[in-house]
């Protein structure tokens, strides 16, 4: 039985409240290192680290006028500091509390996903055992092409869960990064020290160089790492609609009692999550796409990446984690029809052995071409007729000069189109 994780509230680390208390984190830790090298008296650090405060409404109450969100948060700040204030931001600019709580908010919303993920790649390696053996029919085109088994579709997509995994690992280490380095980056003001006490504490590292901010390639790659599980999503989304077509029918998302899927058709069961998914990828990548947008600053800083980065951070790492969790439930809970299977695996009449046969020919001494052609002239008869595809292979003469009727029977197979598929599920660790 899968154990599912409790799903923390990814919205609360974007609330002003989450945001504000690592800014204040941030300023008490820069004072307190600043105390270990007498530059800031101990006492005043210590005062800042028990009355150090502040309320959101008074902080966008001081910003209306001041236009300027950490002269609010500071001038908050002080109210409750008092006397010791004048130490809190010493030698600081606003992005090094800006671009060090974005890196931990990124982390922290990371984390989150990371576990989303893993939920996710369960519930397939779940139900892609449950289907190992179950035949349905291979598609490329959206055709039939050659058997395979249910389990097998689920497996491709436990493997990308597994890729996506690693990937996100990469991008919170990618992310993980802040500074404490002044102005420009030179520490002009700052002892270096300062920044590297600021980052152990908040599990973060320095980062090796920055300007008057972290560079934003860390963020595009991130995000970046964003859209390709998005694009994932979409592609286990699209495949699930597929399958519930009426026509098609070998998958169908779970349907409540009391759902109801059209308001004018009371027949309709749609695949509403997976279109759903679908959709909110198109927003993941195109935010992803204007992180890029924001690499290129104006030397060491402008801002044009800062009204960007509060919209997309939020948006996508929220949307994310409510597409894990909607496909991590629909995947538990997703009917599936192995009469379905059969019945449409049957609709070509045997021709996804046409393959199978045409090798034969090959192993026989035919050229290529020739069996090719050999076997196409029959295949297009049983799409014409819907005859069965060996029988009609039995009345080549010219094909049955080289493979007996009985030997033609024993080639079609189902189970020797599937007798590798144990073999795949251990390369993926499936069991």
């Amino acid at each position: 039985m899968i154990e599912r994780y409790t799903r923390p509230e990814i919205g609360a680390i974007w609330q002003d409240q989450n945001k504000y208390a690592i800014w204040l984190e941030i300023e008490t830790l820069a004072v307190e290192a600043q105390a270990e090298l007498g530059v800031v008296p101990k006492d005043a650090a210590a005062t800042i680290r028990e009355k150090g405060n502040f309320e959101v409404a008074k902080i966008l109450e001081i910003e209306e006028e001041v236009k300027h969100d950490v002269i609010a948060f500071l001038t908050n700040v002080a109210e409750y500091v008092g006397e010791p204030s004048r130490y809190v931001h010493l030698g600081m600019t606003s992005s090094d509390v800006l671009d060090t709580c974005l890196a931990v908010q990124l982390k922290q919303a990371g984390e989150i996903l990371l576990r989303g993920l893993e939920a996710l790649r369960d519930a397939l390696a779940k139900r892609a055992v449950e289907f190992k053996g179950t035949v349905t029919i291979g598609r490329s085109h959206g055709i039939h092409a050659e058997p395979t088994t249910f389990g097998t579709k689920l497996a491709v997509h436990h493997q990308e869960a597994v890729r996506n995994i690693e990937r996100m690992k990469r991008a919170i280490e990618t992310i993980s990064y802040g500074q404490i380095s002044g102005s420009v980056g030179t520490f002009e003001h700052l002892d270096p020290s300062v920044e590297e006490y600021v980052c152990e504490r908040l599990g973060l590292k320095p980062d090796p160089v920055s300007t008057q901010v972290i560079q934003r390639d860390r963020h595009a790659e991130y995000m970046a790492t964003l859209g390709v599980i998005a694009s994932s999503l979409e592609q286990l989304a699209v495949e699930i609609r597929h399958l519930q077509r009426t026509e098609v029918l070998e998958a169908e998302e779970f349907f409540s009692k009391g759902q109801k899927g059209s308001s004018s058709m009371p027949h309709k069961r749609n695949p509403i999550v997976s279109e759903r998914v679908a959709g909110m990828a198109r927003v993941v990548r195109a935010n992803a796409i204007a992180a890029m947008e924001n690499v290129p600053l104006w030397h060491e800083r402008d801002i044009s990446h800062s009204s960007v980065e509060r919209i997309i951070c939020p948006d996508s790492t929220i949307a994310l984690d409510y597409m894990l969790a909607k496909m991590t439930d629909l995947i538990e809970n997703l009917l599936v029809y192995p009469e379905n299977m059969v019945k449409n695996l049957e609709i070509t009449s045997g021709l996804h052995f046409s393959q199978t046969i045409l090798l034969e020919l090959a192993k026989r001494g035919v050229s290529r071409e020739d069996a090719y052609r050999m076997v196409q002239r029959n295949a297009m008869e049983v799409w014409k007729t819907r005859e069965n595809f060996a029988d009609v292979l039995k009345r080549d003469q010219d094909l049955t000069a080289l493979i007996s009727a009985e030997e033609i029977d024993e080639i079609c197979d189902l189970q020797k189109s599937i007798r590798h598929v144990d073999y795949i599920f251990q390369r993926c660790g499936l069991n």
